[in-house]
């Protein structure tokens, strides 16, 4: 669905697109502020899965597009990070006030913000400019009318023709930038990493060195502090001079060495020290949405973030089926050796794959050294 949204959104405005998840996420939170018994929990379930097909992801990838709408390239990665960043500061606010309210009163305080967020978005949000305002510059194929090129500020763009996506387009895409292609695969192993690690590091600490739910929270507050931290403060300084491409080396690098710290862990205060390499670890996310941003044309936002979140979402699908059981298979009795941490070795070693694969990213050149083949291409 988010290449699909991401599509309609180029098409017609970000706050449109954005009115629909924002106010069907409020529907299930309402739901269990009312109550919480068996009916309406199936009730809540049931509608969670229906909104989610629309929802889930969806206002990160507009969010993102939206963005890069108002954001000139050279500042579009510290833009991007600052967005993570209060997106994780969001969560440790939100894990925070978790902690400190009952039950009841914690799906009442989220339905109620999820109401306040979709009326600040309605009254205070402005549209972006419409992609359609370039289309003067554009150029196009005469032999997919599919494809076109964008003779833009300083790199080199791709358009594609604006209505919905088809597989045909998509592989286009990813044939036809270099770039966007490997970010696509970067994307996809570092959440293929990230939701394996979601999915078993509970279940590895819990076994390893008897971790309750409470510690494995505060874990997660240790890695929502620094990374907020880290994209709030330290990425807009770096990002500048080092550049979208070494941030994300570094990043990887870093998710590496945080999984082999965690599958090596020796003692329990190990994976304490482990989540605050989450400083690093969180310049990953932005610089690919970064470096995917300046391989299409600004009319393409949506449709390039909605393809790299389906990406993402598929990720996340795949991951936990291929890692669970490897994680209980190592924790239980029938190991083929002792090794319980191998689950999180492997997810280390997913994380390499994207690392050396980052290494391969080079930025588009400058528009003035491309030729656009006059055989293929004429001005519209």
């Amino acid at each position: 669905m988010m290449p699909i949204l991401g599509n309609l959104s180029d098409e017609y405005g970000r706050k449109t697109l954005l009115t629909l998840p924002m106010t069907l996420t409020i529907i299930p939170l309402v739901i269990l502020a009312y109550s919480r018994t068996k009916y309406f929990f199936y009730m809540y379930y049931v509608f969670r899965i229906l909104t989610s097909m629309l929802c889930e992801g969806s206002v990160q990838c507009l969010s993102l597009a939206y963005v890069a709408d108002n954001i000139p390239e050279g500042r579009r990665a510290s833009a991007f990070g600052i967005l993570s960043g209060i997106v994780s500061t969001a969560f440790v606010c939100g894990t925070l006030t978790a902690r400190f309210l009952s039950t009841a009163l914690t799906f009442q305080v989220s339905a109620t913000v999820a109401v306040l967020a979709a009326l600040y978005m309605k009254f205070f949000l402005k549209d972006s400019t419409s992609g359609s305002d370039a289309s003067s510059l554009r150029t196009i194929s005469k032999k997919t009318n599919n494809v076109v090129h964008f003779d833009g500020d300083s790199s080199r763009k791709i358009q594609l023709f604006r209505r919905i996506p088809s597989v045909d387009e998509i592989f286009y895409l990813l044939r036809i930038s270099p770039a966007f292609s490997q970010a696509a695969v970067v994307a996809f192993f570092n959440n293929f990493s990230e939701g394996a690690l979601h999915s078993s590091l509970l279940y590895f600490l819990k076994a390893r060195f008897h971790f309750s739910k409470d510690q494995f929270a505060d874990l997660l507050l240790i890695s929502g502090v620094a990374g907020a931290i880290s994209q709030l403060i330290f990425m807009p300084i770096v990002a500048p001079f080092l550049g979208e491409e070494k941030l994300l080396i570094i990043g990887l690098f870093a998710g590496c060495t945080h999984m082999f710290l965690y599958a090596l862990a020796w003692s329990s205060w190990v994976p304490y020290v482990a989540s605050m390499l989450s400083i690093l670890v969180v310049f990953a996310s932005p610089c690919i949405r970064s470096i995917a941003s300046k391989q299409v044309g600004p009319s393409e936002q949506g449709k390039a973030q909605g393809f790299l979140s389906g990406i993402c979402s598929f990720a996340n699908i795949v991951s936990p089926l291929a890692f669970t059981p490897l994680t209980a298979w190592f924790l239980s009795e029938n190991a083929p050796f002792h090794f319980p941490g191998f689950s999180i070795m492997c997810i280390g070693f997913s994380l390499l794959i994207a690392c050396i694969q980052s290494t391969m990213i080079r930025a588009a050149p400058p528009i003035s050294s491309h030729k656009i083949s006059t055989s293929n291409y004429v001005e519209a």
